[in-house]
This record gives C-alpha cells, sequence and structure tokens, in this order.
C-alpha cells in the first residue's frame, strides 16, 4: 500500500525545515570567538535540554524514559548523530569549507546506497537524476577547491557523511523509536565528547552564552529534530537530497547578516541546487496525484 500524500507532504515540509535550520550554522559560528570544542559542548548542551523539556512537555515521564532507556536503535542513532556533529568542526578547521561542502553533496548519493544495502529500498530515477544535478551545482559553488588539502579533514568529513547518511536510513527502518529522545541523546553525547578538548569553557561571557544558546536551540535543536521526524517519513536519498538545500542557503545567511555577497559561481551553482530539490518535490506531488 502507498504511502498517504499527507503523511509524505509533511515529511518534505520538516526536511525542509531541517535544511533551513542547519544552513545558519555560520552565521552562528561567525558571531563567537571562541574554540571549536567549547561551541561544540555549549551548542550540544543547550540543544540535549531544549529538546529534553520539549519531550517531558509532550510525553512526561515516559519521554524521560525514553531518553533515559533509548533502546538499541535509538542508541544508534543518537551515536551516529554524535559522530556528525562532532566531526564536523574539526574537519572545517583541518581543511577549507570548500572541501568539505563537496563531500556533504554525496550524502544523497551515501544514503540511497545505504538504503538500497540495507532496507533494500530503492530510489527513484527521479531522485536519482536530481541528486546528480543538486551534486553538479554543489560542485559549481565550491569550484574553489584548493589542491592538497589537509587529509585529515578530508577523512572527517567522509566520516560525518557516512553517519548522517547511515542516521538516516536507521531512522527510516526504526519508525517506532523515539527519534525526539535519540535527538536529545546525541547532543548530550557529543557535549561529553567534546569536553576533554574544551579551553574557553570558563572564559565564556553572558553575551556569547546567549549566542550559543541560540545556536544550539535554533541551528541543532530545531534541526535535528525536525530532519529526525521528517525523514522516517520520506525515502532515504530522498530526504538526503531535500537537506543538500543547507549548501547554498549558508551564503544567503552570510549575505544577509554581514553584506557579503556570493560569488557569481555559488549563485549558479546554488540555483542547480535549489532547482533539483524543488523539481523532485513536484515530481513526487505529481506522482501521487
Amino acid at each position: 500500500m502507498g504511502q498517504p500524500r499527507s503523511e509524505r507532504g509533511l515529511g518534505i515540509a520538516l526536511v525542509v525545515a531541517a535544511a533551513i535550520a542547519w544552513s545558519t550554522a555560520p552565521f552562528f559560528t561567525r558571531l563567537l570567538p571562541l574554540d571549536p570544542w567549547t561551541i561544540l559542548f555549549w551548542r550540544g548542551l543547550f540543544a540535549g535540554s531544549l529538546i529534553t523539556v520539549l519531550l517531558v512537555v509532550m510525553q512526561g515521564r515516559a519521554g524521560l524514559r525514553q531518553l533515559l532507556v533509548p533502546g538499541k536503535a535509538g542508541l544508534l542513532v543518537a551515536s551516529l548523530s554524535a559522530i556528525g556533529m562532532v566531526s564536523f568542526i574539526p574537519a572545517l578547521q583541518m581543511t577549507d569549507v570548500m572541501n568539505v561542502a563537496v563531500l556533504i553533496a554525496t550524502q544523497p548519493f551515501v544514503a540511497a546506497a545505504l538504503a538500497w544495502l540495507w532496507p533494500n529500498e530503492a530510489a527513484t530515477w527521479r531522485t536519482l537524476i536530481a541528486s546528480l544535478i543538486a551534486f553538479a551545482g554543489v560542485v559549481i559553488t565550491v569550484g574553489g577547491v584548493r589542491a592538497g588539502a589537509d587529509l585529515g579533514g578530508i577523512a572527517l568529513s567522509c566520516v560525518m557523511v557516512l553517519a548522517i547518511s547511515a542516521m538516516t536510513v536507521v531512522v527510516r527502518r526504526h519508525r517506532e523509536t523515539s527519534m525526539v529522545a535519540a535527538a536529545a541523546l546525541s547532543n548530550f553525547i557529543g557535549s561529553l565528547v567534546s569536553l576533554p578538548f574544551a579551553h574557553d569553557i570558563a572564559h565564556v561571557g553572558g553575551q556569547n552564552l546567549a549566542v550559543l544558546a541560540m545556536f544550539g536551540c535554533l541551528q541543532v535543536a530545531l534541526g535535528l529534530t525536525f530532519y529526525m521526524l521528517g525523514s522516517r517519513l520520506l525515502p532515504s536519498g530522498q530526504a538526503s537530497l531535500i537537506a543538500t538545500l543547507e549548501t547554498p542557503l549558508m551564503p544567503f545567511w552570510i549575505w544577509v547578516a554581514f553584506r557579503e555577497i556570493p560569488a557569481v559561481h555559488a549563485l549558479i551553482g546554488g540555483a542547480l541546487v535549489i532547482g533539483a530539490v524543488v523539481a523532485d518535490i513536484a515530481g513526487d506531488r505529481r506522482s501521487r496525484e
């Protein structure tokens, strides 16, 4: 039996919202004069706390129990998400941000491949073609990649892409698991892992703490929760494809906040990514009418 249109539409809306939330990361990072591990610690702490509060408000003690006893699937999702988050900031430190962005663009392919290998979930030709167009758009956007970039940063970027792609597939496979609880747990795990390496924790002032709170609550908590809830309603390849909207939106927020005009190739590439995602969503709607 096919999936209800309303359920599929809700999944698309949630993943689009997640991409918008995630795309604000450069904006918040630009505002914080702190080392990346300190940012990861406080961001994860605020995000995990907000998600936990929402979980308790919505589900009471049952929600708290899901957080404390997540089960194998919930723990796997939380661990994969934490690996992705913790790998991201160090990767940006060790290699050019453009290299990281290129690798992020491969996530729809990785997620679709993992989905085919595990649940035997076939991606549609429409999504595969749209993924190729989106990948081409990101390659154009980040066309200034430097040669000889640090291999450590490239390796961490690959770990991040693999972890988030695997998380997408697990979320889709175990739809009965509380993904909101898993989202909270993943942030707490990320904070715990970051703590030994964070050097500026004692030097975070009130203004920076407020920015970190917004960073954790808006960019991480809402983004991760929306994505986990939305990706369980969509094929893994399509969810990852829609999430690539994050890439062209990143320079948009920088332009709005700091008046930094993106290069022409970034505008062209971003238009391709957005066009591919919109075309895939429109094609999905037509196929279900």
